[in-house]
């Protein structure tokens, strides 16, 4: 193991500790840097920031961030929130053809739920779906971690019944996802690819960084060849570049495929890959409950951890 390897599994251990939040939560100048990757904790702010990057032909995934809730009432403020999130983009006129989607974690609207919790995230994503079509937009299920694999992939077929334009997301890292890959590369299937950000035991998921990226190129591949619609998400000008050239490769057109990055990281490269034509959607966040959010973008990419410290100490 390297030491950004190490870093990285420094990062997801202190996005589980209470203490370590605790602290950051309360520095001053926090709440400022964060702005950086979340832009506010409102559905009016969520809707701004989708509003400035639709203006530079950026598209937009939406994340009311929460997640592995044992609480129905907080499960039902979830769902009510996604549909009043798509209420105000329709009204603002930038869902239509899907140009603002919505991420939906599915542990947030009762997955994790102790009784009937596989159901009661179905019933409750299939609102957040129908609210998406009214909007004429579409939902994109994220993945978390491995233990919940199974049921998302569940949940996401039988939504697929329904609204057969819902989105999925594999994680390279896992052993399982090159398989996941060939199972969901079908006509009018959405598979987002990212390289994940829980930490995983060996025993299910790639440890060291490089084998995590020759597995996103496996899968990549799969995507690429199939009849579905890949979504590219990924920071790495490597992995970028691969993905253009396998498109060219099969012969797919600018619009059969996306990338996807994060707001806040790496914008200018965003509008460049905008501008030159290509599907390019920005993950926006919003919501109090970042922290979690913040650690493991941390540890995707440990680059962002200087600007973070830095910010940290110059201005406190």
């Amino acid at each position: 193991m390297d030491a950004s390897d190490l870093l990285r599994g420094t990062l997801l251990h202190l996005s589980d500790s209470s203490m370590v939040r605790t602290t950051i939560e309360k520095a001053p100048v926090s709440r400022a840097v964060v702005q950086r990757y979340v832009p506010g904790t409102g559905v009016a702010d969520a809707v701004e920031a989708s509003a400035r990057l639709r203006a530079t032909n950026r598209m937009v995934t939406i994340d009311y961030l929460g997640e592995d809730t044992l609480d129905a009432g907080q499960a039902a403020h979830t769902v009510d929130t996604y549909v009043g999130l798509l209420r105000a983009l329709k009204a603002r006129d930038l869902s239509q053809f899907g140009a603002a989607e919505v991420s939906v974690k599915l542990s947030a609207v009762g997955q994790s739920l102790p009784q009937d919790g596989e159901r009661i995230a179905l019933d409750n994503a299939r609102t957040i779906c129908e609210a998406a079509e009214d909007a004429g937009t579409t939902v994109t299920l994220d993945m978390e971690d491995h233990t919940t694999t199974d049921s998302t992939l569940s949940i996401l077929a039988e939504l697929r019944k329904d609204f057969p334009e819902t989105g999925a997301v594999l994680q390279s890292y896992l052993h399982r996802t090159e398989s996941d890959c060939r199972d969901l590369a079908t006509a009018g299937s959405r598979v987002r690819l990212c390289k994940g950000a829980y930490k995983e035991p060996a025993s299910v998921a790639y440890q060291d960084a490089e084998d995590v990226d020759l597995s996103y190129v496996r899968c990549l591949k799969v995507l690429m060849a199939g009849e579905g619609y890949p979504m590219v998400a990924s920071h790495d000008p490597r992995l970028i570049d691969i993905a253009r050239a396998l498109a060219s490769r099969q012969g797919r057109d600018p619009d059969s495929y996306e990338f996807q990055m994060l707001y806040g990281i790496r914008p200018d490269e965003q509008t460049r890959i905008a501008d030159r034509g290509h599907q390019m959607r920005v993950y926006v966040p919003f919501g109090e409950q970042w922290y979690g959010y913040l650690m493991r973008r941390m540890a995707e990419r440990p680059a962002n951890l200087t600007f973070f410290l830095r910010s940290l100490v110059s201005k406190g």
